[in-house]
């Protein structure tokens, strides 16, 4: 297989259901990317793009820098990249970028994905709950609000995030089905929530290592002139 990006891919991953242990015959293969665009490509008044789509079906990747940036903010999907366990594609330079992942993790990736969680419940509609064995959309949102729930309190616990949720498989796929009733869910939401405010940030540093991120960025661009 072979990928393609402006600047070439430096770290190829599947993330989604399939990383996840959630994945089904109908399940896509999602694939994530980082790129590193040449240097003097930032020299001109239109500059690079900080995303690219494809060229495979499902694949989305982002440049050195703006994957940096979304990390070090605690953004949920970029982080699931550099914990995946499905690695496609990783260079010297995407090698560097998976052995430094804990220096992007603060309280605030606790935060973003609990933040993630709440966002899908909003969107839930609660007021008005999905019908048992229907509404397959918001059933499916249902689920994934509870895993972003399950690796919000793993942060907390254990200082990174769980991607894969093999362990409540069972249980999250019921989810989807709509063959847990809306109680049940509400229930198990509370007690991760429950959870998660007794260990709050115990496992996190306040801060990431934003000094660790910008050396690694800084010697990327000279190593790409």
């Amino acid at each position: 297989m072979t990928l393609t990006s402006p600047g070439g891919t430096v770290l190829s991953v599947v993330i989604g259901s399939r990383a996840y242990g959630l994945e089904t015959e109908e399940s896509d293969v999602d694939r994530r990317g980082v790129f590193v665009t040449p240097t003097p490509m930032f020299w001109r008044l239109d500059k690079p793009p900080d995303h690219v789509e494809g060229p495979l079906p499902e694949q989305f990747s982002w440049e050195v820098e703006r994957f940096c940036v979304l990390a070090l903010e605690g953004n949920p999907v970029v982080l699931e990249c550099l914990w995946s366990p499905l690695v496609d594609l990783a260079t010297p330079v995407g090698e560097r970028l998976l052995a430094m992942r804990r220096a992007f993790l603060s309280g605030k990736a606790e935060r973003a994905f609990a933040g993630s969680a709440a966002r899908q419940f909003r969107r839930l509609g609660p007021e008005d709950p999905p019908r048992a064995g229907g509404d397959v959309r918001r059933w499916k949102m249902a689920m994934h609000m509870i895993r972003l729930l399950l690796s919000a309190v793993h942060l907390a616990r254990h200082g990174e995030p769980l991607i894969d949720v093999r362990a409540h498989r069972d249980r999250l796929l019921a989810v989807r089905r709509g063959e847990t009733s809306w109680p049940g869910v509400l229930e198990w939401r509370g007690r991760l929530l429950a959870e998660l405010d007794d260990r709050a940030g115990g496992a996190l540093p306040a801060r990431p290592d934003r000094a660790a991120v910008e050396e690694f960025l800084i010697d990327v661009r000279r190593r790409a002139l």
